[in-house]
């Protein structure tokens, strides 16, 4: 019950949730991440790491990139997923503007500004 309470706590922020909801959708770096919200660097970096620590992403190093994803060794991260996925409405038209922004992102445009 911890792990749900703390999962559910982590989602608790907007900010948060989207970010989780865009990482379910598709792996990200930060630099693609900071192009979609609205926030500081060191906003999503405090971000990410709550949901890092709820168990509700991973990172893994991708050359020059720590890539952010959905957390793949827990069925429950899943299922949590597919039920907050089912809940949103048509009007939630932020996130759905969000899903479609990400799954037009490469990684050239964070080479870019390197």
């Amino acid at each position: 019950m911890r792990e749900a309470v703390q999962m559910m706590k982590a989602l608790g922020d907007e900010n948060r949730f989207r970010i989780f909801m865009i990482l379910a959708n598709k792996k990200m770096c930060v630099c693609e991440l900071l192009q979609i919200l609205d926030i500081a660097g060191s906003t999503l970096s405090a971000h990410l790491k709550v949901l890092k620590t709820a168990g509700l992403i991973e990172q893994k190093k991708d050359g020059r990139w720590i890539e952010y994803g959905i957390s793949s060794d827990n069925k429950r991260v899943f299922e949590l997923y597919s039920l907050l996925f089912e809940s949103i409405t048509v009007d939630d038209s932020q996130l759905k503007a969000d899903l479609m922004f990400a799954s037009t992102l490469t990684r050239e445009s964070c080479a870019a500004k390197l």
